[in-house]
């Protein structure tokens, strides 16, 4: 373990995440510790310039924000073939630790610590930067059920590479809008989806998009309508229903156009609903931790998560062509060799660069209307049960009968 990055000194390591690792250090300056999280530039000069110019960019973006419910950064540097940020050092836990030890938190509790999350998000959305990577494992409940939201900035750089287009997909895939999924730009609302799959979570123990892979996840996040938290969890109020239903609409414009509306529709539920009185237990697990990288295309789960369960569906849309947006989601993400792979799997030419930079329909275009021909078309009639005979003519046929009848009866008498 190294033992100095810049002007602060190495106390312990706290974890390992997708782009390097996270410490514990000290700032001999002030006598005060911080967490230090590291990326690594590991790249051809080119890319490291750029990468480099990148992360500088967002790190900067990132340290403007001051809001209670986000961790504060301090310094940003560069050491060798890593830069670094240096940020609050909380004493809490993950969020992802809470849920997984405690399975379905208590709807009020699930409701303050949401809540937070967007107002801290509103602050940060008000200064124009979006998270992109909003999930359990990147808030931090400490001291009192207070949240802190992590990794602002890091989150765009944390899937990227220089190579990566514009409209590149970032994020967890369970935890990403659907214009995520698309690879379209995004902006707030994004984030108010995957704060509402989270959410969804918290009330019921299971995500409301899931599958085997990221493929059958993707499918469900365009498609799938989950079924009311309240089926699941008889503890949610109906009113919690419909604000859910609102943060995971899957148009835009039907959606929450602002995290602090979302956040005011949640304390307005949360204040009808009576206090459990508990306490999300913050004390910090001890070991070292490996955190869930940003996002994993082959993995069948999140690295971390527990065990996927599906979430009940109300309804399916036949719609979109999964196959052809996986393949566009890997180009998007994956290397160059798991896009060869996938291409051959999935029988599907491997899309240009040129066809990356359209945004991706999620339904076909109708077909167009035939021309009328000139020529009168012939009417295909449906099929039609024999016709009964005509009353007339079984009146007739009697009588014939009746006539040959009496010229019978003539011959033999």
């Amino acid at each position: 373990m190294i033992s100095q990055l810049g002007r602060y000194e190495i106390i312990g390591e706290l974890g390992q995440g997708a782009m390097g690792v996270v410490y514990k250090a000290k700032d001999p300056l002030i006598d005060r510790v911080v967490a230090i999280k590291t990326i690594n530039l590991g790249l051809a000069q080119e890319e490291k310039e750029e990468y480099e110019g990148r992360f500088y960019q967002e790190a900067k973006a990132a340290g403007r924000l001051n809001h209670p419910n986000i961790v504060t950064i301090y310094d940003v540097g560069k050491s060798g073939d890593f830069a670094y940020i240096a940020m609050e050092f909380l004493q809490g836990r993950e969020l992802r630790d809470v849920m997984n030890d405690g399975g379905v938190l208590p709807v009020d509790q699930a409701l303050d610590v949401v809540a937070q999350v967007a107002l801290g998000l509103a602050y940060a959305h008000e200064h124009e930067i979006v998270h992109r990577d909003v999930k359990p494992s990147n808030i931090m409940v400490i001291r009192d059920g207070h949240v802190k939201i992590t990794d602002f900035g890091i989150a765009r750089m944390a899937s990227a590479s220089v190579r990566t287009q514009t409209g590149m997909v970032l994020g967890s895939p369970k935890y990403m809008s659907p214009e995520q999924v698309m690879g379209k730009s995004i902006d707030q609302r994004s984030d108010i989806f995957s704060l509402g799959v989270m959410l969804y979570e918290m009330l019921t123990g299971q995500a409301p998009f899931n599958g085997e892979n990221i493929n059958a996840i993707m499918y469900q996040t365009l498609n799938a309508v989950p079924a009311p938290p309240n089926t699941l969890n008889a503890a949610v109020p109906e009113m919690l229903n419909f604000i859910v239903a609102k943060a995971l609409a899957k148009k835009l414009e039907d959606r929450y156009q602002n995290a602090k509306d979302f956040a005011v529709d949640l304390r307005s539920c949360r204040d009808t609903l009576p206090r459990s009185g508990q306490q999300i237990d913050v004390s910090p697990v001890g070991g070292e931790k490996k955190l869930p990288d940003a996002i994993a295309i082959t993995g069948n789960k999140e690295a971390g998560d527990e065990e996927a369960k599906p979430a009940p569906m109300v309804g399916l849309s036949q719609a979109f062509d999964s196959a052809a947006a996986t393949m566009r989601l890997a180009a998007l993400t994956a290397t160059s060799q798991d896009v060869d792979e996938l291409s051959k799997t999935l029988k599907i030419v491997r899309p240009s660069a040129e066809a990356m930079k359209r945004p991706t329909p999620t339904a076909k275009p109708p077909r167009p209307v035939s021309p009328v021909v000139s020529r009168p078309a012939v009417r295909q009639s449906p099929a039609q049960p024999p016709a009964k005979p005509n009353s007339g003519n079984l009146i007739m046929m009697v009588i014939v009968v009746l006539v040959l009848a009496g010229i019978a009866a003539i011959f033999i008498f």
